[in-house]
């Protein structure tokens, strides 16, 4: 039987805060959301919800795949709204895919074929009038995965302008916490 995204999300949370999270990581308004019982997996709850996104790093770890977002106007790596999988790194893999086309994509052996997220990062994003969304948070549950950067990419252009492998010195200036995490692993 397949746990409910609630009890999944709490899983994944509960372990991170445990094995992972610095002591300055405590994610108060994503446990308050969860202890107040929000759709956490609906893009209209608010304050905040889920996303997921990928670090796809190349198998010696010098290069990492970035998307340059065509809403934010910056490369980021890639990642959206959560949407229905088995576990919560099959979602941050099918963005991965759908935005730039990586191919060959597999979670990295640090994650021990496990859904405990490498990072979560809850941000302010901008919301859109348009569709009567107010300014929100998105709760970005973050995975490590591998790919080799030698296949074709191929930029989904309603929501990237590019997408191409850098070196993963630019992680830094996009998701800090990520990169001084990352500097303590070695490539597989």
């Amino acid at each position: 039987m397949i746990a409910t995204f609630p009890a999944r999300l709490i899983e994944a949370i509960t372990r991170y805060r445990a094995q992972i999270a610095s002591p300055r990581e405590h994610l108060s308004l994503l446990r308050w959301q969860i202890a107040e019982g929000h759709a956490l997996d609906r893009r209209d709850t608010f304050p905040g919800h889920v996303t997921t996104s990928a670090f796809v790093l190349s198998p010696d770890h010098a290069r990492i795949l970035l998307i340059d977002h065509v809403v934010i106007g910056r490369w980021l790596q890639p990642g959206g709204h959560w949407e229905d999988a088995a576990t919560l790194h099959e979602s941050a893999a099918r963005e991965a895919v759908e935005e730039t086309g990586v191919q060959g994509l597999r979670l990295h052996p640090w994650h021990r074929g496990g859904d405990l997220p490498f990072a979560i990062d809850s941000h302010d994003v901008p919301g859109k009038p348009a569709r009567g969304e107010p300014d929100h948070i998105h709760h970005d549950l973050q995975y490590l995965f591998i790919a080799d950067p030698a296949s074709a990419l191929v930029a989904q252009i309603e929501e990237v302008h590019a997408a191409a492998w850098k070196p993963v010195d630019e992680l830094a200036a996009i998701a800090p916490t990520a990169f001084a995490r990352l500097r303590g692993i070695s490539p597989p």
